[in-house]
C-alpha cells in the first residue's frame, strides 16, 4: 500500500482524504503538477516545482511553501514508499471554504505516488494516432485540475484507436494535447507551438537537445500544416518521446517513426541516463 502526503501527514492511501468544504472538490479549484523517478532519484524536481508555483500563480492561489519545503516533502514520501519508479503528483488544492465559494482557510499539499505503468513498446517502433479536439485551455500556463475537457478529449481519441488528443484553436492552430507536446519536423526545421500552451518539462528537454542537431522555430503551427509534416511527435513526462504516424484519418509521412524523431529518441535515451 503507497504511502501518501496528505496536508501535513503522511498516510495510506487507502486513508487519504480531505475535507468536503475543500474548493479543489466544490470548484475545480487547485493546480498540480506530474514528474516520474529515473533510478529512483526525481527527474527535473526543481523544474517541476517551478512550474507548480507559476501554476499557483497564474490561477491565484498563494502557496504557503517554500520550493524547499516541497522538495523535500517529495524526497520525504518518496523515501516512505518502495516503489523501483514512480509517478509522483504533486497537488496543491484551494483550501476549505466555509461560503464554498471563496478560500477561508489555507490551500493544501498533497503528494502521491504511483508505480511508473509500462507502456506498449509499439508506440515507440511503429508510432500512434492522435486525434484533434476543438478546445481551449482557460488559462493557458496553468496546470489546474480541471481535467473534463481533457477527459472527454481522451475518452473520444481512445474509441478512435488513439492514445492522445491535440488542442485545436479557434483560428485552426494546433496547441498541445491534453497531456503531452506537439512537434513536428516540416522541411529542414523542427517546429513547434511556443504561445498559448503548457511548456512542458520534457519539451525543454527536447529542446536543448534538438538544438544541437536541428534548426528550430518556436511558432503557430495549423492543423493543415501539421497534417503535411515529414515526422510528427509528443512529449510528455509519463510517456517521454512518442512517435505519431497518424492524426485524425491523415497519415503522417511514410506512416512509421521518421529517421530525425528517432535520432531525437535516442539522444533522450541518453539524456536520462547521464542525468541519472
Amino acid at each position: 500500500m503507497a504511502i501518501y502526503y496528505i496536508d501535513g501527514k503522511f498516510v495510506p492511501a487507502e486513508k487519504a482524504v480531505i475535507p468536503v468544504d475543500d474548493l479543489a472538490i466544490l470548484r475545480g479549484i487547485g493546480v498540480f503538477d506530474l514528474l516520474r523517478t529515473y533510478d529512483g532519484r526525481p527527474y527535473f524536481l526543481d523544474a517541476h516545482i517551478d512550474r507548480l508555483e507559476t501554476s499557483a500563480q497564474k490561477i491565484g492561489l498563494t502557496l504557503p511553501w517554500s520550493h524547499a519545503d516541497i522538495a523535500r516533502v517529495v524526497e520525504q514520501t518518496l523515501a516512505k514508499n518502495d516503489i523501483p519508479e514512480a509517478n509522483i503528483r504533486i497537488v496543491v488544492t484551494g483550501g476549505s471554504s466555509t461560503d464554498f465559494m471563496t478560500p477561508s482557510g489555507s490551500p493544501r499539499l498533497l503528494v502521491l505516488v504511483s508505480p511508473v505503468p509500462r507502456l506498449p513498446d509499439h508506440w515507440y517502433t511503429k508510432g500512434v494516432k492522435i486525434i484533434s479536439w476543438e478546445v481551449e485551455r482557460p488559462i493557458p500556463g496553468a496546470k489546474s485540475i480541471d481535467y473534463i475537457s481533457a477527459s472527454l478529449a481522451l475518452k473520444k481519441a481512445a474509441a478512435e484507436g488513439a492514445i492522445e488528443a491535440l488542442y485545436i484553436d479557434r483560428n485552426g492552430l494546433a496547441l498541445e494535447c491534453t497531456t503531452s507536446n506537439i512537434f513536428a519536423f516540416i522541411g529542414d526545421r523542427l517546429v513547434t507551438p511556443g504561445k498559448g500552451i503548457l511548456s512542458g518539462v520534457t519539451r525543454k528537454v527536447v529542446l536543448e537537445l534538438a538544438q544541437e542537431l536541428f534548426a528550430i522555430d518556436l511558432r503557430d503551427i495549423s492543423r493543415t500544416e501539421l497534417l503535411a509534416a515529414d515526422e510528427v511527435f509528443i512529449t510528455g513526462t509519463s510517456k517521454g518521446l512518442v512517435p505519431v504516424v497518424k492524426v485524425d484519418d491523415g497519415t503522417i509521412g511514410e506512416a512509421m517513426p521518421g529517421p530525425r524523431t528517432r535520432q531525437l529518441m535516442e539522444a533522450m535515451k541518453k539524456h536520462t541516463e547521464k542525468t541519472n
